[in-house]
């Protein structure tokens, strides 16, 4: 597929309890090497509309950036899946609130699929704590296909850069974590292979009040990813649950490392 020499992207984020973090976030975008793309951040608390007011005063006159607010809470995969439909980019980006990007990150992904005229990528990213001591480094896998997927999720969603076309009829579930995952399948059985560039591009967040750091939360969600949009029996989904949990295990293992951001 033809690849037009100038990509317009679309970033979206979630937004839900980030203040700490959403300044530093928005700020790696703004610092974005490559200008051409827009940002869509979904406001997704119907309870407090208090940090809504930091947001607007964040990105007061940058006219690339949007907010819609969430009439009510959807998740982050169903807010997802609202700012997809209101992207105008031909690629698709996803940042959490509390991640952060290099300054280079669209400018190399960009160039990466140019280039070799990718539909799906994803690169490595660094792991840090609250404090954004860095305390991990996952690498990106050069290709992964359903096969590989189906073992061990080694994609970062914020990572993530996708056209745009294949998310028409693949969403986001309302899972309330692993969400991602059960997308990437979904797309990986429908053989689109994803490929990975070599570079770390991303600080992944670890807070201890994120969802996706809720041990149970996760064996739960993954059981689900298995057992309900997989279509894998009991046992066989049991298994899959413990082995993505090993491979988990694993990666944290072997991805020490000691800096600050």
């Amino acid at each position: 597929m033809y690849l037009r020499n100038s990509c317009f992207i679309s970033v979206i984020i979630p937004y839900y309890k980030k203040a700490k973090f959403i300044k530093k976030t928005l700020n790696s975008l703004f610092n974005q090497s490559y200008k051409n793309f827009e940002v869509i951040i979904i406001y997704d608390d119907d309870k407090n509309l208090s940090d809504l007011f930091l947001l607007r005063n964040i990105i007061k006159n940058r006219k690339n950036f949007r907010i819609f607010v969430n009439k009510k809470n959807l998740g982050a995969g169903y807010s997802r899946n609202v700012a997809i439909k209101e992207s105008k980019g031909n690629f698709i980006c996803f940042l959490d609130a509390d991640d952060m990007w290099k300054k280079n990150k669209l400018k190399e992904q960009v160039s990466f699929v140019k280039k070799n005229n990718i539909l799906f990528c994803h690169t490595g990213y660094y792991l840090i704590d609250e404090n954004s001591f860095i305390y991990g480094l996952i690498k990106a896998k050069k290709i992964i296909t359903y096969d590989n997927l189906i073992k061990s999720c080694d994609i970062g969603l914020s990572t993530v850069m996708i056209k745009k076309e294949l998310l028409s009829h693949n969403k986001f579930s309302n899972l309330r974590t692993k969400e991602d995952y059960q997308l990437w399948l979904t797309l990986a059985k429908k053989g689109i292979k994803i490929f990975g560039l070599n570079k770390n591009l991303v600080f992944w967040r670890k807070t201890n009040n994120s969802l996706s750091s809720g041990l149970i939360q996760k064996l739960f969600d993954a059981y689900k990813v298995y057992m309900i949009y997989e279509n894998k029996n009991f046992i066989f989904s049991i298994f899959f649950v413990f082995r993505l949990s090993f491979y988990a295990l694993l990666k944290k293992l072997f991805s020490k490392s000691n800096n600050i951001v």
